[in-house]
């Protein structure tokens, strides 16, 4: 789609650094260059205004990324598309059936009311919960990866969704600062939220964050 709108050599695409590698790839692909701009800490998805930042005379185009289930503001990504006369592109995430979407918003509003001591994700418009993706913050107190790892000897699968920030490979490496994307690889934990959950499966995994809970910093 960049080729076919003529985007090359000497342009600039604007891309999410908070993952999905493949976006920045396919943008150096046709020869042109990936900028990188910051993610709402909340949707984790470019905005109209983060995107504004970096726009610069040689950009050409945007590629907004939808994370996790939430979907981008692609009203106003498309907007100010328009006042700065760029493609906007929108990469989205595999679809599921309705039933499945369904049953994954029960699990995560399950999860919604009964876990403490992270911040749970925003459900917003049209959150599929392809992920359900949680904060842990550090704080001088038990950090991300050393909660994710006391989740995982209680037999509960979480997984970091962005380790490394696009702009810190070396495939892609900026100077640029980039402050919610690299608070959000630092902070941001999955916890199961699959259809298959059973009632018990969900209750285990409550248990087991929510007795790790007490020893994060209490600011939610």
């Amino acid at each position: 789609m960049l080729r076919a709108a003529g985007i090359g050599v000497g342009d600039e695409v604007v891309v999410p650094a908070f993952g999905n590698a493949e976006v920045a790839g396919a943008v150096t692909l046709v020869g042109a260059s990936p900028v990188f701009a910051d993610v709402d800490p909340v949707t984790y998805c470019l905005t109209s205004d983060t995107v504004e930042a970096v726009v610069t005379a040689r950009t050409a185009g945007v590629v907004v990324v939808h994370r996790f289930g939430r979907p981008a503001d692609v009203r106003r990504l498309h907007e100010m598309g328009r006042r700065h006369a760029l493609l906007v592109l929108e990469h989205g995430e595999s679809e599921a059936p309705y039933d499945e979407i369904a049953r994954r918003r029960e699990r995560a509003a399950y999860l919604d009311g009964r876990l403490r001591g992270v911040r749970m994700p925003d459900g917003g418009d049209g959150h599929t919960y392809q992920q359900y993706v949680v904060r842990v913050p550090g704080n001088g107190r038990p950090d991300r990866d050393a909660f994710a790892r006391a989740l995982r000897a209680k037999g509960v699968e979480c997984r970091v969704p962005v380790k490394t920030p696009l702009h810190r490979l070396p495939e892609f490496r900026r100077c640029v600062a980039l402050p919610e994307t690299e608070l959000a690889a630092d902070e941001t934990l999955a916890l199961p939220v699959d259809a298959s959950l059973t009632k018990r499966d969900m209750q285990r995994i409550v248990s087991a964050c929510n007795a790790l809970g007490g020893l994060l910093q209490p600011a939610f």
